[in-house]
């Protein structure tokens, strides 16, 4: 699949490039109180392991804001605050994080914000313009009666035209709505409009079932028309959750390639393993490497090398004994209550070896990086598929 990445602005969220041809970068927000340092700390640290590259924390108070250097000080990973309605704590997140979050519709008199970029241009660290279909500006919702596609984009347009007008042009912008055709419609406008980098996400999209899939359906359109350059997945569920969702629709689009990929088959009557069982152990076990390899487990013999062949390593299971094979080759037989624990170690040893390859490539002056990789795009001059609706008045920069 080839996908045209709209061409944007590039900005940096701490060490991590966001924007322009950066890779995709995956984010989640910790769920815990933020003055308890201990226990934000602690989360972080799941989330790190799990593969986030960006960590945003609520701060909806002054003792969360003093929290902040102690959080900061413990962490690999950029930091944001998150700030509604009161400007004061943007000022003092400022002092400490690799980028600011607030919300133009409820942040409240210019002034306010005006401060906050003062802060922001002293430290050289990026806004983020969070525009959200539950907390729109009073003029807009006047103006549309409800929420709407058009009055998120209206809203993000105002507040980054403002932005511009007094010089400030180091930020990154949001259109988030619970409806995934709001925020989809909402993303689309925004981006014929601007080459601002995009932070995507479906917001309060639900469970980890429901919040997947509405993720998957929204997220994944905008990725899958170029748009898009760091996201989220909002889950009800642990935040690690949001990030193996998150990578798992870039590694869909094949737009990130990191960790493990599981192959497995549906079951069907003649499975002669427990493939289901097997196929989340492996998840969970291998969740630590972050090589590329795609694994496959499946559930009998018949057609086993055939339906993993594209697989780096796979098992099929068999009665009694089952066939360990590699690149759609058959390495030896294996004794059914063992093929677990050998596939196992087949994956560790192979994410090592290649690990070790991509290490001498980087060395000898490759650019890939296996855990990072975005696969080829299109030129940008090169037509993309179905960006053709009419675009409605909007405000334009003067």
């Amino acid at each position: 699949m080839y996908i045209t990445r709209r061409k944007t602005r590039q900005i940096k969220v701490g060490k991590v490039k966001i924007g322009g041809d950066a890779p995709i970068s995956v984010q989640s927000m910790t769920t815990t109180d933020t003055r308890d340092v201990m226990a934000t700390v602690e989360q972080i640290r799941q989330l790190e392991a799990a593969g986030c590259e960006v960590i945003r924390v609520a701060v909806p108070d002054m003792e969360s804001a003093a929290a902040l250097p102690k959080i900061k000080s413990q962490m690999a990973v950029p930091l944001i605050s998150d700030i509604h309605f009161d400007h004061r704590l943007a000022l003092k997140a400022a002092e400490v994080v690799d980028c600011v979050r607030i919300n133009p519709g409820n942040i409240g008199a210019w002034w306010k914000t005006a401060e906050v970029i003062k802060a922001v241009n002293e430290r050289g660290i990026p806004l983020r313009i969070g525009v959200n279909g539950g907390s729109l500006e009073r003029p807009l919702l006047d103006k549309y009666g409800y929420p709407t596609a058009e009055a998120l984009t209206e809203s993000a347009l105002n507040a980054v035209h403002a932005l511009e007008d007094v010089g400030f042009t180091n930020m990154k912008v949001s259109l988030k709505a619970s409806d995934v055709h709001m925020a989809v419609d909402a993303y689309w406008l925004f981006s014929q409009q601007s080459d601002y980098p995009l932070h995507l996400g479906i917001t309060e999209a639900g469970t980890v079932l429901t919040g997947s899939v509405k993720s998957a359906i929204g997220i994944g359109w905008l990725l899958s028309h170029g748009i898009g350059d760091t996201l989220r997945v909002s889950l009800a569920a642990d935040p690690v959750e949001e990030v193996k969702v998150g990578f798992e629709i870039l590694k869909s689009l094949e737009l990130r390639h990191r960790g493990i990929n599981v192959i497995a088959c549906p079951t069907c009557g003649r499975v002669e393993i427990d493939v289901v069982r097997m196929a989340n152990e492996l998840e969970k076990r291998l969740g630590h490497i972050r090589t590329p390899l795609n694994v496959s487990v499946l559930g009998c013999v018949v057609n086993g090398i055939g339906e993993g062949k594209e697989a780096d390593i796979g098992i099929a299971g068999g009665e009694g004994v089952g066939i360990l094979f590699k690149k759609g080759k058959l390495l030896r037989k294996v004794p059914t209550e063992e093929l677990m624990e050998t596939l196992i170690q087949e994956v560790e040893l192979l994410a090592k070896e290649k690990a070790a390859e991509e290490a001498d490539d980087v060395a000898a002056g490759s650019h890939g990086n296996g855990s990072s990789t975005p696969s080829p795009h299109r030129s940008a001059n090169e037509s993309s598929s179905s960006l053709t609706r009419d675009l409605p008045v909007l405000p334009q920069k003067k």
